[in-house]
């Protein structure tokens, strides 16, 4: 149940730090709607991320090796993507911007499996 929250709050701080600091990604509406939508798309983002992302992992695991880890940051845009297209609210205006929050997301999935972040997790 940790990793699920763990994964909720990381997918929700990917999504508000994409909002601040990459042009071309913002949440439409005043601040409690925008609060609401990145809340939710945190939310949708960390499912696909706990549930999906490891059988994509597993079966996209040739092309993640031949490209030595670098094909899970094209997974990643691709599942920003869904995200983004599930939340109309949630606007990520072309290729370079969905590529820059797709890598700061993948960033923070790398920060996932770092000691300190494992014990928070829990190990069950």
């Amino acid at each position: 149940m940790r990793k699920l929250l763990v994964h909720f709050i990381f997918g929700f701080l990917g999504l508000y730090l994409a909002t601040l600091f990459i042009p071309g990604v913002e949440v439409q509406g005043d601040f409690t709607q925008s609060l609401k939508i990145l809340i939710l798309a945190g939310i949708v983002l960390g499912l696909v991320n706990f549930f999906l992302k490891p059988i994509i992992n597993i079966i996209t695991f040739p092309l993640r090796l031949i490209t030595l880890g670098l094909f899970g940051l094209i997974i990643n845009m691709a599942i920003v993507w869904i995200v983004d297209v599930l939340f109309p609210q949630l606007l990520i205006e072309g290729l370079v911007p969905l590529f820059w929050t797709g890598l700061l997301i993948w960033t923070l999935g790398t920060l996932l499996s770092f000691p300190i972040i494992e014990k928070i997790k829990g190990k069950s």
